[in-house]
């Protein structure tokens, strides 16, 4: 495994108890990186925190991230703790019912988008002012393969995560003057504990589109973002890096 130099770093990870969020934190550790781990699962992040403390520099906070307020109260406490805040890498996400558009519950359909897509932006609206003042940051959104192709029978999760496409895109260019990089990554599905909320028949639709007919692995995607969040990744932003082991098309 190749060292991504992230020494000084302060990173914030979002569903970082977790799944990606947790490879994502353990590779930052590794690297060099202090971590500050949001989750909404008290039990994850307090397990998290104590099995990676031997690594590294790293805290805990409990987070929703569609809750604006304890998002802001969330990033002044990390800015605080580690005198500012270099990365985010915005992870957390759910997966919503497997069913057709037409027979979509309402109210999951509104819980997918905010989690999956508002809480992208309420973290970017909370911890970008803390890199402008520095004039300094990396962010990276956590969209899916499913954001660029529609995955059928999971409209809100397709839809959600092309918002965050653009959503990229958007704070991309309206950041570029201030040396803060803003990109997103596409991943195919990782066996986490998102498949739990997944029916089989999806997730075998899933792996059927992959050309390197397995899942990613976790640690695939920690080893993309932690290049995408390093000072060497001094000019990229706006961008989309696929990691969906040949499925997606552009």
């Amino acid at each position: 495994m190749n060292r991504i130099d992230l020494a000084g770093r302060r990173a914030v990870i979002t569903g970082g108890a977790q799944g990606i969020g947790r490879a994502i934190a353990e590779r930052f550790l590794e690297s060099g990186a202090s971590v500050s781990v949001w989750d909404r699962n008290q039990a994850a992040t307090e397990a998290t925190v104590q099995e990676l403390s031997g690594h590294g520099l790293i805290h805990g906070l409990v987070v929703d991230v569609t809750d604006a307020q304890r998002v802001g109260e969330a990033a002044a406490e990390t800015a605080k703790e580690w005198g500012g805040i270099d990365i985010l890498v915005a992870n957390a996400g759910i997966t919503g019912p497997n069913t057709e558009c037409w027979n979509y519950p309402p109210d999951a359909w509104r819980q997918v988008i905010d989690t999956n897509l508002t809480g992208i932006f309420l973290c970017c609206r909370a911890i970008v002012p803390h890199m402008i003042q520095q004039k300094y940051g990396r962010i990276v959104n956590v969209a899916s393969i499913a954001g660029k192709e529609g995955n059928p029978n999971a409209s809100a999760y397709s839809a959600a995560k092309a918002g965050v496409i653009a959503l990229t895109k958007s704070l991309g260019k309206e950041l570029a003057k201030f040396d803060i990089g803003v990109n997103c990554v596409t991943p195919a599905a990782a066996r986490t504990g998102l498949f739990d909320q997944m029916t089989e028949s999806h997730i075998r639709y899933m792996l059927s589109k992959i050309p390197r007919e397995r899942f990613v692995e976790v640690r695939e995607i920690a080893s993309m973002v932690a290049w995408l969040v390093s000072a060497e990744n001094s000019f990229t932003t706006g961008a989309v890096f696929d990691i969906s082991g040949g499925r997606a098309t552009y």
